[in-house]
């Protein structure tokens, strides 16, 4: 870590396998502005949290058993490679946590471990099966706004340019 971060609250971002790009430029970039750690966080939902400390990953049991380690280890590459590609190059101090459970809560309550000064969220992901989620699931984003008493930065994920030009945004 950099002696100019040191004193400085780290960010909260949350991240997700296939995310777009702009959650974490946005991210990184304020995390460089404000000389901040960003922590980047997974939230598993299909599992569940056995033990919790903030400095490692969650210990967790899946809540579908025939999910193997290297289906999740290579989600955790996946994850430490888009995050490597967005923020290094920016030469910021970041970190990944693998977390379980409901994604809001688990954010939320990382944010309140670390005392993260901001937490930095995307839209949900334009399609049906997104919005069925959402509105069966609830926003990850509406949750935390209501219930953080710490900022909340929802970083708009524009949906790719053929969908904007066939639906006319």
């Amino acid at each position: 870590m950099s002696a100019e971060s040191s004193d400085t609250p780290p960010l909260v971002a949350g991240v997700l396998p296939g995310q777009s790009p702009e959650v974490l430029q946005a991210a990184g970039a304020l995390a460089k502005a404000l000389a901040a750690r960003l922590v980047c966080a997974y939230v598993d939902e299909a599992s569940y949290l056995v033990e919790w400390d903030p400095a490692r990953s969650a210990h967790r049991l899946s809540l579908h058993p025939e999910t193997d380690n290297a289906e999740i280890r290579a989600v955790t590459q996946e994850l430490r490679s888009s995050i490597a590609s967005s923020c290094s190059p920016l030469g910021i101090d970041w970190t990944l946590q693998l977390l379980a459970g409901d994604p809001a809560r688990a954010l939320g309550k990382l944010a309140r471990d670390v005392g993260a000064a901001m937490i930095i969220v995307g839209t949900p992901e334009p399609g049906l099966g997104h919005r069925i989620s959402a509105a069966l699931n609830g926003s990850v984003a509406a949750w935390l706004s209501h219930h953080q008493d710490r900022p909340i930065l929802i970083v708009p994920v524009r949906p790719p340019v053929h969908h904007r030009t066939k639906h006319g945004s």
